[in-house]
């Protein structure tokens, strides 16, 4: 790729209530003009800022830019159910496990890496627990097919020595206030966070290192002789060495085209109920995450900001490669989140949403990331498949191994990756991929 124009940008439909709970913990830096660097990070969610990361550590004293298109956490980084996940989850097969017993330990040993990077930013960034909480998560069933499902987790962690812990309705229903699970799998590994805090801390924490320009999206990159310059609407940055953190978007730049399945998930987060209030306490202890037994099922989780206790449900995926998707599909999917949550806590059906949201995936037919060199000093770290914080955050950091030679046998096993499939012709890419997320969240019924 010699030169390249972006035509468009993701939309991010909704207000993202993570965002709207959070203060920004550094100043917006706008650029207003023409920069070179050492190295240029073009997005600021978890892969870009990962790299930032390592970066510095790996070549400290060189100067880092980082452009986002638009204010950091508002795209996807701030929209996602905030789970940190060590154990394999393969939302595109529906499943929890993507292959054999081999495979699943290769991958539990990729996202445990990440998640080590991750606590180690949390620890040097002073992120308090309501912002990292390593307090592990636990598979909800609410079906008979649903506990059988976790029962074949149960028995695929016990043939590979992962520790778990079973709960009956019982523990569930002390756990979250309501009596429609009838049991769950424990895995201590996982991490909850706040993921718009994380991103505005981890953002914070990286100003020393690096310098970050928002609402800077880049709409042409081109190669000058051995430097790349990508051009901003105020201004262009030249660098010889370009990681992309932008996940599906990178198609935009001319890579991994006709590869990459873009999917919506949906979102939406109650109003406060205050100490006092009725209905108060009715959702059990002060924080939980559930993750659904069939994968296609609803997310849960409760939070606790001082005196306000929130819940956060998340169903429902569509396919959408125009990368947006309109108002009014967001509210009448969070419609469809007010009956899920009604069944789930009927003492809470009229305690309104006051936050509903879409947040974009990218997935690749063969559950391979977008990433790799894909030109002379242009690095991609892309497509999560389904895990957005831990795969994002690996890419993020095996990207800036890559780019500075840093050998590893982690990055080995990367690189040994094969590329994402091709799909099919774009209509028949259109209906099957929709049929077949209609299909799956069908089955999974009540689990949603």
């Amino acid at each position: 790729m010699q030169e390249c124009k972006i035509r468009r940008l993701p939309v991010d439909t909704g207000e993202s209530g993570w965002v709207a709970l959070t203060r920004r913990r550094s100043p917006l830096q706008v650029l207003d003009r023409d920069r070179t660097a050492d190295w240029l990070i073009i997005g600021a969610g978890f892969a870009g800022l990962s790299a930032a990361r390592r970066l510095a550590q790996l070549r400290s004293g060189e100067t880092i830019v980082i452009l986002e298109a638009k204010e950091v956490a508002q795209g996807p980084a701030g929209r996602n159910s905030g789970f940190m996940i060590d154990l394999p989850h393969n939302l595109a097969a529906g499943g929890y496990s993507p292959g054999d017993t081999d495979q699943s330990r290769r991958e539990i040993a990729h996202n445990r890496h990440a998640l080590t990077f991750a606590k180690a930013a949390a620890a040097e960034y002073a992120m308090p627990r309501d912002t990292f909480n390593p307090c592990g998560k636990i598979n909800a069933a609410a079906t008979e097919r649903g506990d059988e499902l976790n029962a074949a987790f149960a028995r695929s962690l016990a043939d590979i020595g992962e520790p778990f812990e079973h709960f009956d309705a019982q523990q569930m229903r002390e756990l979250t206030g309501s009596s429609y699970y009838v049991g769950g799998i424990r895995t201590p590994g996982a991490v909850m966070i706040q993921p718009a805090a994380y991103i505005y801390t981890l953002a914070a924490g990286l100003t020393s290192v690096a310098d970050l320009y928002e609402n800077a999206p880049v709409i042409g990159l081109k190669r000058e002789g051995h430097i790349w310059a990508a051009q901003t609407p105020r201004g262009t940055i030249r660098a010889p060495k370009v990681i992309l953190g932008v996940n599906g978007h990178i198609e935009d730049f001319n890579g991994f085209r006709g590869r990459l399945i873009h999917i919506f998930t949906y979102a939406s987060m109650t109003k406060a109920l205050r100490r006092g209030a009725d209905g108060y306490g009715a959702t059990g202890t002060t924080a939980w995450g559930l993750l659904p037994a069939d994968s296609m099922g609803a997310t849960v989780r409760k939070i606790t900001t001082g005196n306000d206790e929130r819940v956060v449900i998340r169903t429902r995926y569509t396919y959408d490669p125009c990368l947006k998707v309109s108002p009014a599909r967001v509210a009448k999917i969070a419609a469809a989140q007010r009956r899920s949550f009604s069944a789930r806590f009927p003492l809470l059906k009229n305690s309104p949403f006051e936050y509903s949201w879409a947040g974009r995936l990218c997935l690749s037919l063969n559950h391979v990331p977008a990433f790799g060199e894909i030109d002379d000093g242009l690095f991609s770290a892309c497509c999560e498949n389904g895990l957005g914080t831990v795969k994002s955050t690996l890419a993020g950091v095996l990207s800036a191994e890559l780019a500075t030679g840093t050998a590893s046998s982690l990055l080995s096993e990367y690189l040994a990756l094969p590329p994402p499939k091709r799909l099919p012709p774009a209509p028949l890419a259109f209906l099957g991929i929709n049929s077949a997320i209609r299909w799956q969240e069908m089955r999974a019924g009540l689990e949603g």
